[in-house]
């Protein structure tokens, strides 16, 4: 990579720079575009900027310093952009490259790098290429990890509206969005999502599937109760040894809200359960379950014993985790299932050490040795 070594001094600019870039970039988001903004400076001076617009234009084109420099040149009255600096929030294309070194450009800072489509460095580097007639100072990494989070943020939200396209809400449901669980920590891990299985009826549910350092050993189904969802066991979810499945209960945690009270019956959550293990092909397994979750685990064992060679009771830490009980439930409108099964809880779930325990005996009870 090209990239020229930055003086302090020059890096405040650099910053203050590429933070406006950065506006433009969000502003490109909310108008559906990727999120890349530039901004075209000369002698300590704002020339231009730009923002990605192909989809707006029907341009293949139009990215954002392709736009900022038009912009320039209109502004200065010569394509030659003699003295000038781009600062782009992402590692131009070769597309953006060529144009940078057409215009003449001194200097080239960008933010975070582009290991598909990147001309700076990481897929091929036209500033480095010695048989053109023009040199362009580049400087990669400023605000890397900001302009990073833009791109990264937008993306997820496309993959998350995809999603949902592919997995529609039912008429007489509501889906908790995305955002109501973000605050909580101790808990990113992978989502998983069924709707298929016959006795889903349609409906979404959510659960955590990991497995922890080494060849996991021994499955483990965790059980939350009324109340409760999957985070109860987040300090439990991938530990050493174990594969450990999560489900939230319709109508609990990140899975589907049938308005209906109706709907929610242990004996059919009982059922969405055992078929669903079915699917997963999931045995032998250590039922592992909160104290609330007491009954629904008799329910299971009473026609499913042999499917489960222990079942294990998690213990109450004490944590005051009570906003994440709350987190599911916006309104009152996806309340059905507590109205129907039981409160908000007022347990915890496990601490770090008693999840390490919890985990030890889970390996012990499928006869592994601990060591």
């Amino acid at each position: 990579m090209t990239t020229e070594p930055a003086l302090p001094s020059q890096m405040n600019d650099d910053a203050r720079w590429m933070t406006l870039a950065l506006a433009e970039a969000r502003l490109a988001a909310e108008a559906g575009e990727v999120p890349v903004g530039a901004v075209l400076v000369k002698d300590g001076q704002v020339i231009a900027t730009g923002r990605n617009t192909p989809v707006a234009n029907h341009d293949p084109s139009a990215h954002a310093e392709i736009n900022a420099l038009r912009a320039g040149a209109t502004v200065l009255g010569n394509y030659r952009l003699d003295g000038c600096e781009l600062f782009v929030t992402l590692e131009p294309c070769a597309m953006c490259a060529g144009a940078m070194l057409h215009s003449r450009l001194a200097r080239v800072v960008f933010g975070a790098t582009d290991p598909k489509t990147g001309a700076a460095g990481s897929v091929l580097d036209l500033f480095a290429e010695p048989r053109l007639n023009h040199r362009t100072q580049v400087q990669g990494g400023v605000l890397a990890q900001e302009c990073a989070a833009v791109l990264q943020a937008f993306f997820q939200q496309r993959r998350s509206v995809a999603r949902e396209q592919a997995e529609p809400l039912r008429d007489d449901a509501l889906r908790t969005p995305a955002e109501r669980f973000a605050a909580l920590g101790d808990c990113a891990f992978a989502a998983h999502h069924v709707q298929d299985l016959p006795s889903l009826q349609g409906w979404r549910m959510h659960y955590m599937d990991e497995s922890g350092e080494g060849d996991p050993l021994a499955g483990c189904l965790c059980l939350h109760g009324p109340g409760e969802w999957g985070y109860f066991f987040r300090h439990f979810v991938g530990a050493p040894g174990l594969r450990t499945l999560v489900p939230d209960l319709i109508g609990f945690g990140k899975s589907d809200k049938p308005k209906r009270e109706t709907t929610h019956t242990l004996e059919w959550h009982r059922d969405v359960l055992l078929e669903w293990l079915d699917r997963l092909q999931l045995a032998p397994v250590v039922l592992v379950h909160s104290a609330s979750a007491a009954s629904l685990a008799a329910l299971l064992q009473a026609v499913s014993g042999d499917r489960f060679v222990a079942t294990l009771v998690a213990p109450e830490g004490g944590e005051r985790i009570k906003d994440a009980w709350r987190a599911p439930f916006p309104d009152r409108g996806y309340e059905a299932a507590l109205r129907a099964l039981g409160p908000i809880a007022s347990s915890s779930g496990p601490t770090p050490a008693q999840a390490r325990a919890l985990a030890l005996q889970a390996r012990n009870a499928m006869g592994y040795s601990t060591s």
